[in-house]
């Protein structure tokens, strides 16, 4: 890994360029940065008030830090000659590389630098705040803090509008990865986390180089005590033909990312807003939020509103102990009404004494509180009714040692130096109730399992589909039942002996027989029926009894992740459904019952309004046979049963579907 202390942290820094490098001059002067900046031009005197060298070579001295804001066939030059001089690193500005269709010139890029990093190429830079030092050619929102969140993005534009937050949030370092031609999305993010300044992560990442590398930084910023949160944009990766199988459809770039970046426990998220909202919990109070929260108002609208959006989300506010209840009774007497989330009224309004007991008195028996309060806007109103309630936050957070959150209704209705010195005080305001409840179950995401890592992504061939009877060989040779069969080339060339009816007959060589028509059930006698257009054989089983449910279950080959197992609730309307959770291999028996119950229709599974209950105990065994299967044979691209029907006791495998390497 190369270092990119000096160019994270610079004590000197070069421009090349003319317009950009005046960006940058003035962006460092206006942060207050106290080392020499260097503009480099051939005719100009001076850029931006600052006298120029005509050449590196006449640098005073090795700058720890370039901006080559030049075109990029100059661009070569310059990096060879700062690679040759010892610099410590370089932002290459210019685009019209690899993104362009010239991977050639890029690779030529690479090879000038040498052992030197370089960000880039098409890249923005590097915003250092706790420093002051911004090798950057544009606007930007930020301050000079002491401490605070890194941002590192594959979308300059998106980390700009980032920096024009007013939510408080203290931002450490902002850094762009370009077209990340030498220094990477991990390499980047575990030199910012080394920053002992830097608290947490936030990632706007398009896709992900090295899954391996990338789920062994997220532990050891859980070891070190630093949250990661993402936004996964292009969640459509490269991957193998969705028509191809069920499975395929289901665990496409959506949910495979999803699942990785849970299983690394990386907290995900949707949008910029979410983003920031979870970096200022992660800022204060670290990964791993507990997920037994309060909430608080006074008002019933407010308590419902709570209520209603959390629901969906999943987060809980499970009901008051007796001992709380006693507590708050005594201070809100017999009017309130003492639930959770709870209306506290405003009968205790201006009395910080009582406001801190009834928030202390909940709080206490939490993981965390939401409090919701919109201070009135301090331009047309008088906000210092509200300091009794914001105040008893603050000594309920610290009487307590629990995360207590001032939550806004609305984004706008907390302003931004009133967020700032809550935040300096370790309280986090959060912004917008919907915004702040998916930030908050966010925070909650648990660390992942230790020492787990993806398999190494196997790069495939072109797979050949094995027909039903091939494929059922394989599954029942590694333990999974089927049905008792026979089959033939001829349809007249079935024999039913020693078979029980009622049967289902199957046309062998579709990969879709329900849609091809190639599926007849509760036959009786198959020298009776039809024969099957396009069929290249055809298969006769006993139908399945005595099965509770359907599930669909597959593992396949990742283009990115290695390899993913999807399960849930399965037959001809699996798409349909789409009730299926998808985990990256490699997995515990546990994690795989637990994943099940993730599923919205898991109820039908385990027993719903006394029915009998499904052994999803088989499931697991099964989607631990399949994972097995994959990792003893690299030539495996996917294995799927669709359905599985499980029985009260056992599982067995109605179709199933290989396809492997030729």
């Amino acid at each position: 890994m190369r270092d990119l202390s000096r160019v994270l942290r610079p004590r000197s820094i070069a421009v090349l360029g003319s317009g950009w490098a005046r960006n940058v001059i003035a962006q460092c002067a206006k942060m207050g940065f106290e080392g020499p900046v260097y503009p480099v031009h051939p005719t100009r005197a001076e850029i931006g008030g600052v006298p120029c060298v005509a050449a590196l070579a006449e640098l005073p001295e090795v700058p720890d830090a370039v901006f080559v804001g030049v075109n990029r066939r100059a661009t070569l030059g310059v990096v060879e000659e700062l690679a040759a001089m010892g610099a410590g690193g370089a932002i290459c500005f210019a685009s019209g590389w690899r993104e362009a269709g010239d991977a050639r010139l890029q690779e030529q890029l690479v090879a000038a630098a040498g052992d030197m990093p370089i960000l880039g190429p098409n890249c923005y830079g590097i915003i250092n705040y706790l420093d002051g030092a911004l090798l950057w050619p544009d606007e930007h929102g930020g301050r000079r803090v002491e401490r605070g969140v890194a941002l590192i993005s594959q979308s300059s534009n998106i980390v700009i509008n980032l920096t024009m937050q007013a939510r408080g949030l203290p931002i450490a370092y902002v850094a762009c990865l370009g077209n990340a031609a030498q220094v990477g999305l991990v390499d980047l993010a575990a030199a910012v986390l080394a920053d002992e300044r830097v608290t947490a992560l936030g990632l706007y990442i398009e896709g992900i180089a090295d899954a391996p590398a990338f789920a062994a930084l997220a532990e050891a910023a859980r070891v070190a005590g630093k949250g990661i949160v993402a936004i996964k944009a292009g969640k459509t990766e490269a991957s193998r033909d969705a028509a191809a199988s069920h499975t395929a459809s289901l665990a496409g770039g959506r949910a495979s990312s999803s699942a990785f970046l849970r299983q690394a426990g990386v907290a995900e998220v949707a949008s910029p807003a979410e983003l920031i909202e979870t970096l200022k919990i992660l800022h204060a109070h670290g990964p791993g939020l507990g997920k037994r929260l309060c909430s608080l108002s006074c008002s019933g609208g407010e308590a419902g509103l709570m209520a209603d959006l959390a629901a969906p989300l999943g987060v809980e506010f499970p009901p008051l102990g007796d001992g709380q209840r006693a507590r708050l009774g005594a201070v809100l007497g017999p009017l309130v009404t003492l639930s959770n989330p709870l209306d506290y009224h405003t009968f205790i309004w201006g009395d910080l004494a009582k406001t801190t007991e009834v928030f202390t008195a909940t709080l206490q028996g939490y993981d965390a509180g939401l409090f919701v309060i919109d201070p009135p806007r301090p331009d047309r109103c008088d906000p210092s009714s509200f300091e009794p309630a914001l105040a008893a936050i603050e000594a309920a957070q610290e009487a307590t040692g629990k995360p207590a959150f001032a939550l806004a209704s609305l984004p706008e209705n907390f302003d931004e130096t009133r967020a700032i010195a809550q935040m300096a005080r370790g309280v986090v305001p959060l912004m917008g109730m919907e915004t702040a409840l998916s930030a908050v179950k966010a925070a909650q995401t648990v660390a992942g399992r230790e020492g787990w890592r993806p398999w190494e992504v196997i790069a495939a061939k072109a797979p050949r589909m094995l027909d039903e009877v091939q494929a059922k060989a394989r599954i029942k040779g590694a333990g999974i039942a089927v049905p008792k069969s026979v089959s033939a080339a001829r349809l007249d060339a079935l024999t039913a002996d020693g078979m029980t009816p009622p049967f289902a007959l199957k046309g062998l060589g579709f990969a879709h027989k329900t849609e091809a028509g190639a599926v007849r059930l509760n036959v009786s006698d198959p020298s009776t029926e039809a024969e099957m257009p396009g069929a290249e054989g055809y298969l006769l089983e006993e139908m399945v009894a005595g099965g509770v449910a359907e599930v669909i279950l597959g593992a396949r080959r990742d283009p990115v992740y290695g390899a993913t197992l999807t399960l849930g609730l399965g037959g001809v309307a699996a798409e349909l459904l789409a009730d299926t959770v998808t985990l990256v291999l490699p997995v515990t028996r546990v994690e795989i019952a637990e994943a099940l119950r993730e599923l919205r229709l898991w109820p039908l599974l385990d027993g719903w309004r006394g029915a009998a209950r499904a052994d999803t105990e088989a499931l697991v065994n099964a989607a631990l046979t399949l994972q097995e299967m994959l990792r003893c044979n690299p030539s495996l691209v996917e294995v799927e049963i669709n359905p599985l029907i499980l029985r009260q006791s056992g599982a067995v495998a109605v179709d199933a579907v290989i396809w492997e390497e030729i």
